[in-house]
């Protein structure tokens, strides 16, 4: 009987796949490092909403929202492989690498797509645009083999890059990125690569899940087919989506320091994206936030006070979710700002606000495809 049980432990791992994901600099660090980052920001404004765009089968992902961000892993394409790093991304849908085609300056210290040196490469005449903040990713859709944790994807389409925007790409930590949303908000109407991985059985359950680690810990992750059960010890709340484009749910409301609701006081949308560093928040409820902190219009506080802040608190199907200052709170070089930012996304489904990797941090996330639910469990 245990080697029964045994024998289907391991058939039932060898059906997860891991991809281990690195954290490196963020792009601000390095813009700051390299003395670059005032003018970037100055030259390059940029609106997070942008990536929630999407009109004319453009879809849109502004690489500027990126700045913050530091979680990355490895795919391969091609026969033989052709190795990538890629953002994954649950607030997009389509993978992209840059290509041996692309002349931009920021495809030059980057790993570039060939497809005369894949045999299984098919070449289309389609072309794909993802528009950008300041710019905009222009190339070509091809077929290959793309390899996930050890997961072959056969005829998987994907995006060549052949024009990426903006000289300050070239200090991006990663290649390209793979997004892990639903085929309904896909530039060019391209399957995304976990749908492929659905439909041809390649994982055991329709979900994958995502542990983001603090700090300059190890061990973060993104889990194909399955639930690493030693990270929800602490139970998993499961949340039904409001709509299958991002992973989008419905928020009841967020909580000040005296535990009144003073935004999203009627509810309002919630996306939970890995692909956004910051909680992003409308503009309104941004203000409200800084003048209860103390923090100047550029979000700064002093970071002598960083520690006694209390939780940021979300309400979320009737459950509470907080968020601490340790994580809210972005101390780099002397610094300490809130981990907030302003956006404003006209929608009829009123307010939303991002949940990014701040708010991912505190919990281990569950994308559930089949029952079109987002688990949260509380990490400790």
């Amino acid at each position: 009987m245990k080697l029964l049980l045994l024998l289907g432990l391991v058939a039932l791992a060898q059906c997860f796949h891991k991809v281990p994901l690195r954290k490196g600099k963020s792009l601000r660090q390095t813009l700051r490092e390299h003395g670059l980052l005032e003018r970037y920001l100055r030259e390059h404004p940029y609106n997070p909403a942008s990536k929630f765009y999407s009109s004319g089968g453009v879809s849109s992902e502004p690489l500027e929202n990126y700045m913050d961000n530091e979680y990355f892993g490895t795919i391969t394409i091609g026969t033989p492989p052709q190795e990538f790093s890629v953002l994954f991304d649950t607030g997009s849908s389509n993978l992209w690498v840059p290509s041996v085609y692309c002349s931009s300056t920021s495809c030059g210290n980057h790993n570039r797509f060939n497809p005369s040196a894949s045999s299984s490469f098919v070449s289309t005449s389609q072309s794909v645009e993802i528009a950008y903040g300041t710019g905009s990713m222009t190339g070509i859709l091809g077929y290959d083999t793309v390899n996930v944790a050890g997961i072959n994807v056969v005829n998987q389409i994907f995006g060549l890059a052949e024009t990426e925007p903006g000289d300050f790409f070239y200090y991006m930590p990663f290649d390209g990125i793979l997004g892990l949303a639903f085929p309904s908000i896909s530039s060019s109407g391209a399957t995304p690569v976990f749908d492929n991985m659905m439909s041809e059985g390649l994982v055991a359950q329709d979900l994958f899940s995502v542990y983001l680690s603090n700090n300059g810990q190890s061990g973060s992750f993104v889990l194909f087919g399955g639930v690493d059960s030693s990270y929800t010890t602490n139970g998993i709340s499961w949340i039904p989506l409001s709509a299958e484009t991002y992973w989008q749910i419905s928020m009841d409301r967020y909580m000040n320091l005296n535990g009144e609701a003073v935004a999203c006081t009627s509810g309002c949308q919630a996306i939970v994206d890995t692909g956004t560093s910051l909680l992003a928040v409308p503009n309104n409820a941004l203000s409200i936030i800084q003048s209860t902190f103390g923090a100047n219009s550029n979000g700064e506080i002093s970071c002598s006070v960083a520690s006694t802040l209390p939780d940021v608190v979300f309400y979320i199907n009737g459950q509470a979710f907080p968020v601490p200052p340790s994580a809210y709170v972005i101390q780099s070089n002397g610094y300490c700002t809130l981990g907030f930012e302003g956006i404003d996304i006209p929608t009829q489904s009123g307010e939303i606000w991002i949940l990014g990797d701040i708010f991912i941090r505190q919990y281990y996330v569950i994308f559930d495809r089949a029952n079109n639910m987002v688990g949260l469990s509380p990490l400790s």
